[in-house]
């Protein structure tokens, strides 16, 4: 057998194995089903009547089919690479094997972009994300425990070269936050950051307990897609709204505290409010904040499969104990886990730094086999 062959005998068997591992994840199968099935609902007289179905159709049937085309892409150049491998031993050919390894490698490359593509290929995957934290029960504690998850998140965009927009910030009463709103936009941001929304427990010593004691707190996180064209068909009366103007906090730049422009909406069918603080005049300031309402609520409507944003009941996440996705602990030992797939670490200072990467792989893993 060619030595360099079979030093990398391997690699070849494993990106074979990932490659099937990947067409079982997607059920390649049944995608090419639902695309035959969207094709001949695209030839259906008087599709094209009804512009807003034909577009969420159109943009459906493209999605899928460049998921599909590209791993059956994918699976036959391995098979020709495969194909080419056997020629070379056969004929014991060194030439054609220098030849090969540097298509394996890019093989390799193919494999990984198409296995973000595939774990990030959801309808809004690709949207800017709005993300909001609200401490727990607990004081100044909770607010401080916001406040680093605050920093946390910021420190994982600067890393994933993200802009980030503070949207709305209300400091807390000695330390920490009471809540904050940011835009985090760029190229996959929602899809990357949706694995972060549900409660988040910390379990430390106390920086402002004199007794030294062990504590555990809550914070929450909401992560919604920024959406644009969609919100043209939410419509929200005006009695269905509180809008209430205040005085802005926190860092935001020389016109914050000047003026009452800092808007909070509370949308009363449901109880969910929002707030807009950075934007240099209230009506300003109010436009934003009616979009992170709209967005709020047809977040809901797509995730609860609602026909109406008029079903949504009301909307509470208890952030308390035995509600957390993921707990990060400081003392005895260091230690975060995550609750929904049992990924841990025990750099929890990396964590702190925005050091996500591993949390967020294995929760998107998680939703390609579900």
């Amino acid at each position: 057998m060619l030595i360099k062959i079979e030093q990398n005998m391997p690699r070849i068997k494993a990106l074979e194995e990932n490659i099937e591992s990947l067409g079982s994840s997607m059920n390649a199968d049944k995608l090419g089903e639902d695309i035959a099935s969207l094709e001949s609902v695209t030839a259906e007289a008087g599709f094209w009547n009804d512009a807003d179905n034909s577009r969420k159709v159109l943009s459906e049937l493209k999605r899928k089919k460049a998921t599909y085309t590209e791993y059956c892409d994918l699976k036959k150049a391995f098979s020709d690479l495969r194909e080419m491998i056997d020629l070379a031993l056969e004929a014991d050919d060194e030439e054609l094997a220098d030849e090969l390894i540097p298509e394996l490698t890019e093989l390799e490359k193919r494999y990984d972009a198409q296995r973000i593509a595939v774990m990030l290929s959801g309808e809004y995957d690709a949207n800017n994300a709005i993300l909001s934290i609200h401490p727990g029960a607990g004081g100044t504690e909770a607010q401080d425990w916001a406040e680093m998850l605050y920093r946390m998140y910021c420190r994982f965009a600067e890393r994933s070269k993200f802009k980030v927009k503070v949207l709305d910030y209300l400091d807390g009463d000695e330390a920490g936050i009471k809540a904050v709103s940011v835009l985090i936009s760029g190229e996959n941001a929602y899809g990357l950051l949706k694995s972060e929304s549900g409660v988040h427990r910390l379990v430390r010593v106390s920086p402002f307990d004199a007794s030294g004691r062990r504590h555990t707190s809550f914070a929450s996180v909401e992560v919604m897609p920024e959406f644009t064209d969609d919100l043209k068909n939410i419509e929200i009366r005006d009695e269905d709204i509180k809008v209430e103007a205040h005085r802005s906090s926190g860092a935001g730049g020389q016109h914050i505290n000047k003026t009452d422009s800092a808007i909070r909406i509370t949308h009363l069918p449901t109880g969910i409010v929002v707030g807009c603080q950075t934007e240099r005049s209230q009506v300003q300031n109010k436009e934003t904040a009616m979009r992170m309402l709209k967005s709020k609520l047809l977040e809901i409507k797509e995730r609860e499969h609602l026909e109406k944003v008029e079903d949504i009941q009301g909307v509470k996440m208890n952030i308390e104990w035995g509600s957390q996705i993921r707990s990060y602990v400081f003392m005895p030992y260091t230690l975060v886990k995550d609750n929904r797939t049992g990924y841990e670490t025990g750099n929890i200072s990396a964590v702190m730094d925005g050091d996500l990467e591993g949390f967020i792989d294995a929760y998107l893993r998680s939703l390609v086999k579900s």
